[in-house]
């Protein structure tokens, strides 16, 4: 494989060579035909007797045709290596860059993905390829990054709850005075722990749905879709004691109905899991221009401002050791924000708790569909077990 894309580069070298060469031999031979025929016309004066340079009493031939001729023939024959050397040399020139672009490349496919082309100047054609491959691999790795943390971080999420289970009905069955009341305790614990097992991939699959892209458009209110989340909502507000502002107007916007849902369902339930006891929420819906927005405030904790966009990605929470939620909440909310393409602001607030402004464009935009995602990849795999 190596010698065969060695030969290659030489083939295309050696072609831009003799390109090159033929180029600057066409050129040879026009200056000389240019240069030839007015001088083969040419009349030489010479002195008669020389008496005087001023004396002048005869005409002879000048440079004669097949002087020009012999001339003209070894200026060709010596111009034939020079331009096949300078060619080779600006062949060898303009693909520098290519070796240097293959070899990097090369060597990237092999798992350095930190490595960069780093052409620098002059900019012309070969060094913003170089400049669109290095912005190719930094996404490259940031995507591979991004994958083996998810992998650690949902191994961790699952192995978590099994370890239980098992823990559980290892020491139940090592017990050899344990009754009827105890298996049966020890079970009750092993379906709730199964149960959050449950919870925790419908969350997966609900961020795999959300990474997918846009399947369908269709037009929808938010003021609606808000309106039916909080009814579902009042029995889990009302037992925190949380006080409700809304002011509902109308937003049409175009996209997914589901994943929008989906979307509005998780920034609620966000401001209300993470709320104290006796908080507030307040919500706004609204349009203006071509967007449709949302905005949901709630009071809570304090936020460092440097963790929101952490916050963003899976699996991470405020504190380490907190466990309502799975983390998945915000990165569900921020995948659906960017297969609509809508702008998401998050922001803190300085008595605690967040703020969450979605903006959602009232028609549809053109290429959503991403493709394939390893989160999608991974969930589709877990759905499936």
């Amino acid at each position: 494989m190596t010698s065969a894309r060695r030969n290659t580069r030489r083939s295309l070298q050696i072609r831009l060579a003799l390109a090159y060469a033929a180029g600057i031999y066409v050129a040879g031979i026009i200056v000389l035909l240019l240069v030839d025929l007015p001088l083969a016309g040419v009349r030489s004066t010479v002195p008669v007797d020389r008496p005087a340079p001023a004396t002048i009493a005869a005409t002879g031939d000048g440079i004669s045709p097949e002087r020009l001729l012999v001339g003209s023939v070894l200026a060709l024959v010596v111009l034939v290596p020079v331009a096949l050397a300078l060619g080779w040399f600006v062949a060898g020139r303009f693909l520098s860059p290519l070796r240097a672009i293959t070899g990097t490349a090369r060597a990237i496919s092999a798992g350095t993905l930190d490595r960069r082309l780093d052409l620098g100047e002059p900019t012309d054609e070969l060094t913003a390829l170089g400049h669109t491959l290095d912005a190719l691999f930094a996404r490259l790795e940031t995507a591979f990054d991004a994958q083996r943390h998810f992998v650690a971080n949902a191994s961790h999420e699952l192995r978590t709850p099994l370890a239980g289970q098992r823990t559980l009905l290892e020491v139940a069955l090592a017990d050899p005075e344990a009754d009827a009341g105890t298996l049966r305790a020890v079970c009750e614990e092993a379906l709730a722990l199964g149960e959050h097992q449950e919870r925790l991939i419908h969350a997966l699959l609900a961020l795999a749905m959300s990474e997918r892209g846009i399947a369908r458009w269709e037009a929808c209110d938010l003021a609606l879709i808000t309106r039916r989340i909080l009814e579902s909502r009042c029995e889990a507000l009302a037992g925190k004691g949380i006080t409700l502002t809304e002011q509902l107007a109308p937003a049409a916007t175009v996209g997914d109905p589901e994943l929008i849902e989906r979307l509005v369902a998780n920034v609620v339930d966000n401001a209300i899991r993470h709320n104290h006891q006796g908080g507030h929420v307040r919500i706004e819906t609204g349009a203006s221009g071509s967007w449709a927005g949302i905005t949901v405030t709630n009071s809570g904790p304090l936020v460092p401002e440097d963790q929101l966009q952490r916050l963003l990605q899976p699996f991470q929470r405020l504190s380490p050791d907190r466990e309502d939620g799975y983390g998945v909440g915000l990165a569900i909310v921020n995948a659906v924000a960017q297969a609509h393409r809508a702008a998401l602001d998050i922001s803190t607030r300085p008595e605690g708790g967040l703020t969450v402004t979605l903006r959602l464009p009232g028609k549809p935009l053109s290429s959503m569909n991403e493709g394939q995602t390893p989160v999608k990849n991974l969930v589709n795999l877990l759905g499936r077990r």
